[in-house]
């Protein structure tokens, strides 16, 4: 069993003199990723074979979901039915404007993310005490069906991982209605003050830079030595994810892209379609 990484405080200081106070994660978490030395990858082979026919293509990647070592879930309008990021900007009074933000995020495949999550967060300027205010009011809004396929791919023995832009403080109470381990959420962290003042978000996470999930991937692949990973999310950051994903499943039950409708290994409307295949297969 993998012991717990362990964790530091580490104070810093801004430059008008405001003392910071933020977690610092030592040991597995931190490790880099060793980078192949192949010109083509397991995932690069693993896409490359796929059919070009839509439906053929599709029973491919039902063939692999059925043996994939790990299935990654992007969180906001797929695992959950809104957009937190969305909806915590309409808890502090300036929903309308994040929200179209968010939108031009979700939809541009040439945006770097950083940039577009400082843009939002500098108009929200979340305290520690606005955002367990939210946290109490606003319990996770599953999608229907994903409870029910979280259960069947743990039964399988599929592990299953979280990887998404939006924030852990947010994401881990998604996780825990889940069952889904901590350690198997990939988030960006939120900074404050010690007065509990918005003081930024850590820029060191992999999630918060464009490609990032595909970052997030690779790092899983290595430290858990899986063979076949496949991502299933809503936009076209998850698109992005595949390779080092061996697949991307699109997923449409909530809000249909049409880049990732069109760019897809396999669209989706419902959960229940995974869960179907992998009973079929029991």
């Amino acid at each position: 069993m993998q012991s717990e990484p362990n964790r530091c405080m580490l104070k810093q200081f801004c430059k008008k003199g405001h003392q910071l106070c933020c977690n610092f994660i030592f040991g597995p978490e931190k490790k880099r990723m060793r980078l192949s030395t192949s010109s083509e990858t397991d995932s690069d082979k693993s896409i490359n074979k796929m059919p070009s026919n839509a439906n053929a293509k599709a029973s491919y990647i039902k063939t692999m979901l059925k043996t994939a070592d790990a299935v990654c879930f992007d969180v906001d309008s797929t695992i959950c039915r809104d957009e937190a990021i969305d909806e915590l900007a309409e808890h502090l009074g300036v929903g309308d404007k994040v929200a179209e933000l968010t939108k031009k995020a979700m939809s541009q495949k040439n945006v770097e993310y950083k940039d577009t999550l400082r843009a939002r967060l500098n108009v929200m300027k979340p305290s520690r005490q606005a955002l367990h205010d939210f946290i109490k009011r606003h319990p996770p809004k599953l999608t229907p069906g994903i409870m029910e396929l979280v259960q069947e791919l743990h039964n399988r023995g599929t592990q299953v991982y979280i990887i998404t832009g939006g924030f852990d403080s947010i994401v881990q109470e998604v996780a825990k209605e889940l069952g889904v381990p901590s350690q198997n959420v990939y988030a960006n962290k939120l900074l404050f003050f010690y007065n509990g003042d918005y003081a930024g978000f850590d820029e060191t996470q992999l999630t918060c830079r464009s490609g990032g999930k595909g970052r997030a991937v690779k790092l899983i692949k290595e430290k858990h030595n899986h063979k076949s990973i496949i991502m299933v999310g809503d936009g076209s950051t998850d698109l992005e994810a595949a390779p080092p994903a061996d697949a991307c499943i699109g997923f449409g039950g909530n809000q249909v892209r049409e880049t990732v409708q069109r760019e897809a290994h396999w669209f989706i409307h419902s959960f229940k379609e995974l869960t179907n295949v992998l009973q079929a297969a029991a």
